[in-house]
C-alpha cells in the first residue's frame, strides 16, 4: 500500500507507527477522550497495543492509520484512520478518530476530513466512504452529517463496549457521486 502524507496549511497526517505514537502519550490522560469507542488508550502500554493492532492492519494492507499534528499550534493533536479497506469493492472507513480536547472545535477534524475524503475519492478513486458512530455520540454524528454524510441505519446493539455495554452504531455514508457537490459545498473555502 502506498503510504501517502495527507497535508494543507493546517494539519498533517502521516502514518502512525511504533516510532511516533510516544508524541500521543500526553493526550491519552485526557478524560473521557474516546468514551463512544470499543479501544482503549488510557494508558502508554494500553496505547501501544493500539498501534501495534493498527501497524498488523497496515502489514495486512486493511488499515492506514495516521497521526495528527496540528499546524497552527504545533502540536500532535490525535489520531485517525482508514480501516476496513476493502480493494474489491473500493469501500472503507473512516473513523478511530480522537483529538485533544484543546483542538476540538477548532475545524482541525474538518480540514482532517477534507484530506482524508478527497484522498480516498480522486487518489484512491473509491466507491464509497462509511462512517459508523456510538448511537448515543451526538457530537460525532452531527459532525458526519456536517460533513454531507447520509444516516443509511442502525445496527442494533452490533459492538461490546470496554464496559459490557453493547452499543448500536449509527452507518453513515458519503458516495463518490455525492463528493463533487459535498467538497464544492461543505469544503468551498479549500
Amino acid at each position: 500500500m502506498n503510504i501517502p502524507t495527507l497535508e494543507n496549511e493546517r494539519v498533517k497526517l502521516s502514518l502512525l507507527t511504533l516510532d511516533n505514537y510516544h508524541h500521543l502519550t500526553i493526550i491519552v490522560q485526557e478524560n473521557d477522550l474516546i468514551y463512544y469507542s470499543p479501544s482503549d488508550i488510557s494508558t502508554p502500554e494500553k496505547l501501544r497495543n493500539y498501534v501495534e493492532i493498527a501497524e498488523e492492519g497496515f502489514q495486512n494492507n486493511t488499515v492506514l492509520p495516521f497521526i495528527i499534528y496540528d499546524k497552527e499550534k504545533q502540536q500532535y493533536a490525535g489520531s485517525t484512520r482508514f480501516g476496513l479497506i476493502n480493494w474489491k469493492n473500493k469501500l472503507l472507513h473512516i473513523g478511530w478518530t480522537w483529538i485533544g480536547h484543546d483542538f476540538q472545535g477548532t475545524g482541525l477534524n474538518k480540514h482532517m476530513k477534507f484530506l482524508m475524503l478527497h484522498y480516498v475519492f480522486e487518489t484512491l478513486k473509491f466507491e464509497k466512504v462509511e462512517f459508523r458512530i456510538d448511537e448515543r455520540n451526538p457530537k460525532s454524528r452531527k459532525a458526519a452529517e456536517k460533513l454531507g454524510a447520509t444516516l443509511e441505519g442502525i445496527l442494533r446493539k452490533d459492538t461490546i463496549m470496554n464496559d459490557g455495554f453493547r452499543r448500536s452504531t449509527c452507518c453513515y455514508g458519503i458516495l463518490k457521486e455525492e463528493w463533487p457537490n459535498i467538497k464544492a459545498t461543505v469544503f468551498k473555502s479549500f
